[in-house]
C-alpha cells in the first residue's frame, strides 16, 4: 500500500462516534447547508417504506438534519412508489425527469437524473433494498461533509454478511473492483467498500462528474472524483453492518462486466467498442448461451445540461 494511502487511512477514515449528532446539527446550522437523501428504487416495495419512515421520523421530525427525501423510481412494476410516498418520501419517476433525453435502464441513470429533482447542497444516496436500516447510515456519511469543508465525498464502510457468514458479501468488490483499483488507481486502495451504495457528496462535485448509467457508477465516481478533487477530499466512515438483498451469480457477473468496462473507459477513453457478456444456462439438452450488452453509455456532468443551468438562474 502506498504511504499516501496509509496516511489517508489515519486521517480520512472515521467512525460514527467521531461526530456525535449534536455536533453535526450544530455544523448544519452554522453553515446553512441543506441535505437531500435520494433512494434509487426498482421493485423495492418490501424495504423502501421502512427506510423512508426511519429517515423521516429520526432525521426530519425528531432532528432537522435532512431537508428532503426523494425516491426516484426507475420503472417498478410493484408498489414501490405507493409505499415510498405513504412513508413520507417525494416520489419522482425516472422517465419524468429531463424527458428530452430518453432514459435507459440502470442505477447510474437514476442517480444522475436525481440531481435535477433535488436541491440539497449535500446529496446522500441510500440503496432502497437495505434491511434493518439505521439512521446512522445517513448521519455517518453526511457528518464529515457538514463539519469539514475540505471533504467533498464520503463513502460508507461496513460489514456485509452473506447467508449469516460475516465478511462474505461484496463479492464483486473483492473479485473485480478491488483488484482494478489496486492495480490502476492505487490511491483508492484504502476504500473498504468502493462499490457500496451508501455515500454522500457535495452537489458542487456531483454536478461536474460524468455518470456511468449502470452498475459502474460507484467505481466511476470514485475514480473521477480522485482526478478532480484529489484523495484528501475523499473519506469513509464506518457505519456498522449492511444487510440487503443479494443477487445471484449471473447478475453479479453482469455487474462485474459493467464495472470492468467503466474502468476500461477511464484507462483508454478512445476505445469505444460496445462489448457484450455471454453467460450460460442449463437447458434440457445442455448449456444454452445468453448474451447481454454491457452498459457503456455515460451521462455528461449535470452542469452541462441546459435545464440544470436554467434552474440555477431561476
Amino acid at each position: 500500500m502506498l504511504e499516501e494511502v496509509e496516511r489517508w487511512l489515519s486521517t480520512r477514515s472515521w467512525s460514527l462516534t467521531d461526530r456525535p449528532l449534536h455536533k453535526i446539527l450544530a455544523a448544519k446550522r452554522h453553515t446553512g447547508q441543506s441535505v437531500s437523501v435520494v433512494l434509487p428504487a426498482l421493485n423495492e416495495e418490501e424495504t423502501v417504506g421502512d427506510i423512508v419512515a426511519v429517515i423521516r421520523h429520526d432525521l426530519v421530525e425528531q432532528v432537522p438534519l435532512v431537508d428532503e427525501i426523494v425516491v426516484v423510481d426507475s420503472g417498478s412494476t410493484d408498489r414501490t412508489s405507493e409505499v415510498a410516498a405513504a412513508a413520507g418520501a417525494r416520489v419522482v419517476h425516472r422517465d419524468g425527469i429531463l424527458p428530452r433525453i430518453s432514459a435507459v435502464p440502470g442505477k447510474g441513470e437514476v442517480l444522475w437524473r436525481s440531481l435535477l429533482v433535488t436541491r440539497g447542497d449535500i446529496v446522500c444516496f441510500i440503496d432502497a433494498d437495505l434491511k434493518e436500516f439505521s439512521p446512522d447510515f445517513v448521519t455517518g456519511i453526511v457528518g464529515p461533509l457538514l463539519t469539514d469543508p475540505e471533504v467533498d465525498l464520503v463513502k460508507g464502510m461496513y460489514d456485509r454478511p452473506l447467508g449469516g457468514a460475516a465478511g462474505q458479501g461484496g463479492r464483486v468488490t473483492e473479485l473485480m473492483a478491488r483488484p482494478l483499483l489496486n492495480m490502476h488507481w492505487p490511491q483508492l486502495a484504502g476504500f473498504v467498500q468502493p462499490l457500496g451504495g451508501e455515500y454522500a457528496a457535495r452537489r458542487s462535485l456531483l454536478e461536474q462528474l460524468p455518470f456511468p448509467v449502470g452498475y459502474g457508477v460507484e467505481l466511476g465516481m470514485l475514480v473521477d472524483s480522485l482526478h478532480l478533487v484529489g484523495l484528501d477530499a475523499l473519506a469513509q466512515v464506518d457505519i456498522g453492518v449492511r444487510k440487503h438483498r443479494h443477487q445471484d451469480g449471473q447478475a453479479l457477473g453482469r455487474m462485474a462486466a459493467a464495472i470492468y468496462r467503466t474502468a476500461q473507459l477511464r484507462l483508454a477513453r478512445g476505445h469505444m467498442i460496445r462489448p457484450s457478456l455471454t453467460q450460460f444456462e442449463r437447458v434440457e439438452d445442455g448449456f444454452e448461451p445468453r448474451t447481454y450488452s454491457v452498459d457503456t453509455e455515460e451521462r455528461p456532468p449535470m452542469v452541462e445540461i441546459a435545464e440544470y443551468a436554467a434552474r440555477k438562474v431561476a
